[in-house]
């Protein structure tokens, strides 16, 4: 395993003002990369850019956006030009969940979830997507989850949009074979992060959760093999369990996850 070198590289994360997306953004400036950090909060990007800039040594350019607006893509590659920034990967981590029924839930908090973790996923990726394959050196990082393996039962817009990252990003990995940028699904499962204070504690269906930088040590020795996975899922449970949904029927498994969910949330 020879481990990618990132040392004048230019690596894009959303997400990046905490848990996952702050993580990648610490290993990956630990390892030499430049970053751009992408998020709503200036406040928290700015301070974690000051903390990468002077800890690594990089550069690291805190841009503030919402990733649910229309359009975030293009403008967000604008902001990029007019800095004079030439991007060589890309991390697209930003996501949130709604956890309820799906019959009680704000069509427009629906909206804005289908907005950040696939329509704008998928633009970021056709914006850059080129220009890392001719650059041939860096990596293009899709999140999925666990819950992209299954149905999930009160959460069944998250898991559907998980599930199209998994599936677009595999594709991507098999049509980017052979130009040198490593594409690939990361699918971790309960994580300690903020995304619990959007969805809810409940949503981790009550199993254990991994931290952040255990996810992200995962995810980047994933990528340092000669040839990368399509796809990886962090934990040894969470693989077995990604298993196991192989080998029961839909209609059983689907059962097992709505169990989890509602024991979860009812405090069982």
């Amino acid at each position: 395993m020879t481990p990618v070198d990132y040392h004048g590289q230019t690596t894009l994360i959303t997400g990046a003002s905490a848990g996952i997306g702050a993580e990648f953004a610490r290993q990956l400036a630990a390892r030499g990369s430049d970053v751009v950090l992408v998020a709503r909060r200036l406040d928290r990007l700015e301070h974690l850019a000051d903390e990468l800039a002077t800890t690594y040594r990089i550069t690291a350019t805190p841009i503030a956006m919402d990733l649910a607006t229309p359009g975030v893509a293009a403008a967000l590659d604008t902001a990029l030009t007019r800095r004079g920034l030439t991007v060589t990967g890309l991390i697209n981590n930003a996501g949130f969940a709604t956890n309820a029924p799906f019959h009680q839930e704000d069509p427009q908090r629906l909206e804005a979830e289908i907005a950040v973790n696939v329509t704008t996923l998928v633009a970021l990726s056709r914006v850059f997507i080129e220009r890392l394959r001719a650059h041939g050196g860096g990596v293009l990082v899709n999140v999925a989850s666990m819950a992209a393996y299954q149905a999930t039962p009160t959460m069944a817009v998250y898991g559907a949009t998980k599930a199209f990252v998994l599936s677009f990003t595999e594709a991507l990995w098999y049509e980017s074979r052979g130009t040198g940028l490593r594409v690939m699904a990361l699918s971790p499962g309960a994580t300690e992060t903020e995304f619990f204070d959007v969805a809810g504690a409940q949503a981790d269906g009550g199993t254990s959760r991994m931290r952040p930088d255990e996810v992200v040590t995962i995810a980047l020795k994933a990528l340092d093999r000669r040839t990368p996975p399509p796809s990886v899922i962090t934990g040894t449970r969470n693989r077995l369990m990604a298993q196991a949904g192989r080998l029961v029927s839909r209609r059983r498994m689907a059962m097992t996850i709505g169990s989890m969910m509602d024991q979860a949330g009812t405090g069982h």
